[in-house]
């Protein structure tokens, strides 16, 4: 009898779990939907679904979009939207994952350094290049910034373990904060000499998506599904940690190679976007806690569901970018702190209430 309970609540949970799944999914779609369909040029917004039904195959639509209007979609709009996609799903992936491995809700995808090391390879790229017409035969920015993010966390990497196992976590924290800092003071030092390129690097860290490229599209993505492969076949192991480092321990979990794998991976794929979106806050907070909230803690649903809504939040939250400020343009880092300083303010209330 108690085999049948156990059965039948298992395929509750399976239901449950296979309907956030799908939700989520339809969410991104719609989402996607509508990122296509908003912009300050182009076919008018009901033509593009009828477009899109007109390209399946075996499908004729008379939708009365041109080849040029068709044109705007395909090259300004699909790349800014798949960018964001992209961005959304892997700094909420990034999130959720430190937050795993620290066992702290309060984590962000920038807390080793990421940030402040892709600010300083940008502000490094276009210290020089200011005054001067271009001769680089590729654009050095999302490759320099990529470069000192991936720097400042084997900096924080070495620092924070070079203390003994048993601290590794605190010191990793601790070294980041220092590595920040250190970053932080020679990108103001760089600019203090360079003020003509002050607005260029603040617009950057304020977060674009409104150059976005097919270009950077697949400048990214092998470094993104490599990253996100990794994270989602650690996240049983991340259920595992929350219980505590001895007791993952005496149940066979290698404490120190999951916690470096995770943390190497999640970096890579934050490191990887911000190299080519700027600096966009409070999406690896906002999205896991809110999946938490509604389909449990579970990390064996709050990895993959944190991809699916962290892509379809970005998406969201790019359109007001467009919008708020036409004929220009809002920087979606601005929409989503908007958003995510209120949420986070909430999150340390409830928090100490529970105390």
């Amino acid at each position: 009898m108690s085999a049948l309970r156990t059965s039948d609540v298992s395929a509750r949970g399976t239901d449950h779990q296979f309907w956030w799944f799908a939700l989520s999914g339809v969410l991104l779609v719609c989402m996607v939907l509508v990122g296509l369909m908003i912009g300050p040029a182009g076919p008018t917004w009901w033509r593009i679904p009828l477009e899109l039904l007109n390209r399946l195959p075996l499908i004729s639509v008379e939708s009365g979009v041109s080849a040029s209007d068709w044109n705007i979609v395909w090259q300004i709009r699909a790349p800014r939207v798949v960018l964001a996609v992209i961005v959304g799903s892997t700094l909420s992936i990034s999130g959720a994952s430190y937050q795993g491995v620290f066992r702290n809700p309060l984590v962000d995808p920038y807390l080793l350094g990421v940030a402040a090391g892709a600010g300083l390879g940008a502000t490094v790229v276009f210290s020089l290049q200011s005054g001067e017409s271009s001769t680089w035969f590729i654009d050095p920015l999302p490759l320099i910034a990529f470069g000192g993010a991936l720097v400042a966390v084997l900096v924080t990497y070495l620092v924070g373990t070079a203390f003994g196992a048993n601290r590794s976590t605190t010191t990793l924290v601790l070294a980041g904060v220092a590595v920040t800092s250190l970053a932080t003071a020679i990108q103001a030092f760089i600019l203090q000499r360079n003020t003509d390129v002050v607005r260029q690097v603040y617009s950057w860290i304020l977060g674009r998506l409104s150059s976005a490229t097919w270009g950077d599209v697949r400048l990214v993505l092998p470094y993104v599904i490599a990253s996100t492969v990794v994270l989602l076949l650690h996240r049983r192991l991340l259920d595992v940690m929350r219980v505590g480092d001895d007791e993952a321990l005496a149940l066979g979990v290698n404490v120190r190679r999951v916690r470096l794998v995770v943390v190497l991976a999640a970096t890579l794929g934050t490191a990887s976007v911000v190299a080519v979106s700027g600096l966009i806050g409070f999406v690896g907070i906002i999205v896991p806690h809110a999946v938490r909230l509604l389909a449990g803690a579970s990390y064996r649903r709050v990895l993959p569901l944190s991809v699916l809504l962290g892509a379809a939040f970005l998406v969201a939250a790019d359109i007001p970018s467009r919008v708020l400020a036409n004929p220009a343009e809002t920087p979606i880092g601005v929409v989503t702190a908007f958003f995510g300083a209120p949420f986070f303010l909430l999150l340390l209330r409830t928090r100490q209430t529970s105390q």
